[in-house]
């Protein structure tokens, strides 16, 4: 005994892969000056607190900790506020 179809069509298509965006910064290298490119690499990492996010996630921290520092920041900046102020 064989079963009817239904009447529809699997229709499985394939997606295309797409192409990766270029992310990150982009320095252009002029007159084999690799020296100067690397530094305006680096003035460009620096302007955008890219290296202090890669110390801030160097490793894991538990959220409690982090709000233990923020915390702990603060009463210094009242502290000192204070003393300049008197």
């Amino acid at each position: 005994m064989t079963y009817k179809k239904r009447g529809y069509k699997k229709n499985f298509k394939r997606k295309k892969p797409r192409e990766r965006e270029m992310r990150g910064m982009v320095v252009d290298v002029r007159d084999n000056n690799i020296e100067y490119a690397l530094r305006l690499l680096k003035r460009k990492l620096k302007k955008e607190n890219w290296i202090l996010e890669l110390r801030k996630r160097e490793y894991y921290k538990k959220p409690s900790a982090i709000r233990r520092e923020k915390k702990n920041k603060q009463k210094l900046r009242y502290k000192y506020k204070n003393l300049k102020e008197n």
